[in-house]
């Protein structure tokens, strides 16, 4: 079989063989990624990292209930996520219990068991089965086929589109609010890309808010698929088996059902998996990967205007490479969406800067920096998930040594440091983000394609991590059935 200059297998060979694989599944799923640490019990520092994640998300639900009781300036019912204080099960309770044990109990070994291609695909079923569970809490029509369809969403303005060129060309004139016809606020709030997919959807006879629900839900579920074959490329083939079953159980999965998000955080990480298949050249036609995840890059950036910062992972993915090859082709294809548009008669950054304005008009303009700078990442803790909380810990351990580990004249470093690296770059899109001061709440929502690729942090978990499982799952359906998460 040929491989790269790191060991890593070149194109397809074939064969289904899981390689690097384990050959004991219960001996690979007790040992950690350095091949060592065989222990059923968390670590001590893993317990002091998640206990840390639990202290921020109860600070910042104490801090800011008081806050929104006081003045009401939060601008959320349950801070720090958006949403209402609900109780209740519903249709789908029974299935996402169903789901939670079933991966609890066997995705580990499966993990480390089954062929490549068979972990992709029966990754994303399980992603896909435990997001529709979730949203089926609250049955189809609320869970499902309503969420899009609400005052703030896309689908409410389908009809305005039925000129696509001269809604385009007047799109930037209805962001702010004040001329009449202004715009829903998701759909103000992004590039008009979002709100065309669900145009292109209802011309071609999917339209509708059940529609748009399933198409959200499983693009979004593909993400997972995309976070593997990244980590493999990257890291190493057993370094993306240990972090599929936290991947298929995230919490995240309460918010990628349903919001638009979800579909915005697959079509990000493809960008990045086809990058990093291009980059490590392990696939076989690399320079069409290239141009894929550049026009993939800039569909995204017209999917949402925060969404630039995916360039840092893209820059991670580079750096860990150890190449530029790909650069002029990525570009290349990262040009097309944009020519495309302003060809159209639609000006970016002239709407951003009106989005800008209308984002203080509203509840950015009332929304408290000092709180959110830090309630956003307890909002991310609840999305993530404690294990990924664990699991950073251990990067930023390892940051000092991956860092150092990237530099051109250094010898190739281990998958472990390159999965920090990787993360790293993840987190530092997501420390912009929120130093920026345009993302202040709803990052459960607005950073799940940031978030994903911090979830493969439990990778570097030692020991049985069912119980790590167990946890992320707990996470998921406590916020799902005790609050009524709104966007």
């Amino acid at each position: 079989m040929k491989t790269d200059e790191r060991g890593h297998p070149l194109g397809d060979t074939g064969t289904d063989t899981p390689t690097g694989a384990h050959p004991d599944a219960d001996a690979a799923e007790d040992a950690d990624v350095h091949g060592h640490e065989r222990t059923g019990r968390p670590h001590r520092r893993d317990l002091v990292a998640a206990a840390v994640g639990l202290a921020l998300v109860a600070t910042a639900a104490l801090v800011g209930g008081a806050i929104q009781r006081a003045e009401g300036s939060l601008q959320v019912n349950w801070p720090p996520l958006l949403g209402t204080w609900d109780p209740r099960v519903g249709p789908g309770t029974p299935a996402a219990l169903a789901v939670a044990v079933l991966i609890v109990a066997y995705g580990p070994g499966l993990a480390a068991r089954l062929p490549w291609r068979a972990l992709l695909l029966t990754t994303w079923a399980a992603a896909l089965a435990w997001t529709f569970s979730l949203a089926l809490v609250d049955g189809w029509h609320w869970g499902v086929a309503r969420r899009l369809t609400t005052k703030n969403e896309y689908l409410t303005v389908i009809d305005r589109f039925s000129d696509i060129g001269a809604t385009l060309r007047g799109f930037s004139d209805h962001i702010v609010i004040g001329p009449p016809g202004n715009w829903p606020a998701h759909v103000a709030g992004h590039p008009p890309g979002a709100t065309l997919t669900f145009v292109w959807l209802d011309r071609i006879g999917l339209g509708g808010g059940s529609w748009a629900g399933v198409w959200c839900i499983v693009v979004g579920g593909s993400a997972v698929a995309a976070v593997l074959v990244t980590l493999r490329a990257l890291t190493d083939e057993r370094t993306a088996r240990r972090a599929a079953p936290f991947l298929a159980l995230a919490p995240a999965a309460v918010w990628v059902g349903t919001s638009a998000d979800g579909y915005f955080a697959g079509v990000a990480a493809w960008s990045l998996a086809l990058l990093a298949l291009a980059a490590t050249r392990t696939v076989r036609f690399p320079a069409a990967a290239a141009l894929g995840a550049g026009l993939l890059y800039g569909w995204t950036c017209y999917l949402s205007y925060g969404l630039t910062l995916m360039a840092l992972p893209g820059l991670g993915v580079l750096v860990l490479a150890r190449t530029a090859r790909p650069l002029p082709l990525v570009l290349a294809g990262a040009l097309v969406v944009p020519v495309a548009f302003t060809l159209a008669g639609f000006n970016w950054w002239e709407a951003y800067h009106e989005l800008v304005v209308r984002y203080y008009q509203g509840a950015g303009g009332v929304r408290p920096y000092w709180y959110w700078i830090w309630g956003n990442l307890a909002a991310t803790t609840l999305a993530v998930g404690l294990a990924t909380v664990a699991g950073l810990g251990r990067v930023f351990v390892l940051a000092p040594r991956a860092v150092r580990s990237v530099r051109p004249a250094r010898a190739a470093s281990t998958p472990a440091l390159r999965l920090a690296v990787l993360v790293l770059a993840a987190a530092l899109a997501i420390v912009a983000a929120d130093v920026s001061g345009m993302s202040k709440a709803e990052t459960e929502r607005i950073w799940l394609p940031f978030m994903l690729w911090l979830i493969p942090a439990t990778a570097l978990l030692p020991g049985r991590r069912r119980w790590w499982l167990a946890g992320q799952a707990a996470v998921a359906l406590l916020v799902n059935h005790l609050v009524f998460t709104g966007w």
